[in-house]
């Protein structure tokens, strides 16, 4: 999934959950933390533009998006292209 200059994050809740939604570089480093919040049962859609936590654009690569949903945790890989 190739993207630039942004990204849409989507995902499904069967019930109310605590979701925090972050990503991290290639080495580990968190880059940006999207959401952390309780989110009721539904479809949520975040849009991620490829800035850092403090405004300034990510570098070419691979970043990796943990969502953890209550139990439930799954890591999306995301490829950036400038």
């Amino acid at each position: 999934n190739p993207f630039n200059p942004s990204t849409t994050i989507r995902y499904g809740l069967p019930e109310e959950a605590s979701v925090s939604l972050v990503i991290y570089d290639i080495r580990g480093n968190s880059v940006r933390t999207i959401t952390i919040e309780t989110n009721s049962a539904g479809w949520y859609e975040h849009i991620w533009n490829g800035l850092d936590e403090s405004g300034q654009p990510v570098s070419t690569g691979l970043y990796l998006t943990r969502l953890q949903a209550g139990p439930y945790t799954k890591v999306i890989k995301m490829l950036f292209l400038k």
